[in-house]
């Protein structure tokens, strides 16, 4: 199977019992069970992250909010540039745009990181969202997620479909994915189709977004823990250790 997997809330989240037990588990069984990262964190946060060596490395990463789709070796992350060719052309010219036009809208800052094929904004209770309308005309999509960041994205682009892209690429079967999220930003895997882990804790939004696709299992447990129960609840894995029980 391939665990395709949110970080922040998600893989990195649960209790620290229920994450150890997911991440000896991926060592032990790889390469049965594949691992991709798919996040809104950049490159050089999924480096470090790594390099620490607390998490198991993935195989391939989805980053920027699906907008990198790289593979991950020798500890670093390495773009495709044949996969990534579609979100290039489409945010060439973009980005000077957007700052231009974001610039006069209160309370919405820059985050300060890296931005390869997006920007990505964080907000304040004096942002109205409706302020997002000075975009109006410019082919990017908006996405507000955890009460507090805009990401910008080329048309299209996003978690589900680089991940679909990255899966066709690899010839991976999608009824041996799973995929886990906890935000609105992750809402886009779920649309896919493929086997959800909806964590526990998720946000509202996205339960509600969620609650009626068929694969989307909402989990009781929270981050990691949660992971180890959609497993277990769409029966991915032909045996299940015993302290999963």
């Amino acid at each position: 199977m391939v665990l395709a997997t949110d970080l922040d809330g998600t893989f990195l989240g649960g209790s620290a019992e229920d994450r150890q037990m997911l991440y000896r588990w991926l060592r032990e069984q790889y390469p049965t069970v594949r691992l991709v990262f798919v996040s809104g964190r950049d490159p050089d946060f999924i480096t470090e992250l790594c390099a620490a060596g607390d998490v198991p490395a993935p195989e391939y990463v989805i980053g920027d909010v699906g907008t990198t789709i790289a593979q991950f070796t020798d500890g670093r992350v390495h773009p495709i540039a044949a996969l990534e060719a579609p979100i290039v052309r489409r945010w060439h010219g973009m980005a000077d745009l957007v700052r231009t036009r974001l610039s006069v809208v209160r309370g919405l800052w820059m985050q300060p990181t890296s931005f390869r094929h997006r920007l990505s904004y964080q907000y304040d209770d004096r942002f109205d969202p409706a302020a997002l309308g000075v975009l109006e005309g410019i082919d990017v999509d908006v996405l507000i997620s955890h009460g507090c960041f805009v990401d910008i994205l080329p048309k299209g682009i996003s978690k589900g479909p680089s991940l679909l892209r990255l899966i066709d690429h690899l010839k991976l079967p999608r009824a041996r994915v799973l995929v886990a999220g906890d935000t609105l930003n992750d809402l886009s895997m779920f649309q896919t189709g493929l086997h959800g882990a909806v964590v526990g804790g998720s946000e509202v939004e996205l339960l509600e977004a969620t609650r009626e696709l068929p694969l989307a299992y909402h989990c009781r447990s929270a981050g990691a823990g949660g992971i180890l129960e959609a497993i277990r609840a769409h029966a991915l894995f032909p045996t299940i250790p015993e302290e999963w029980a």
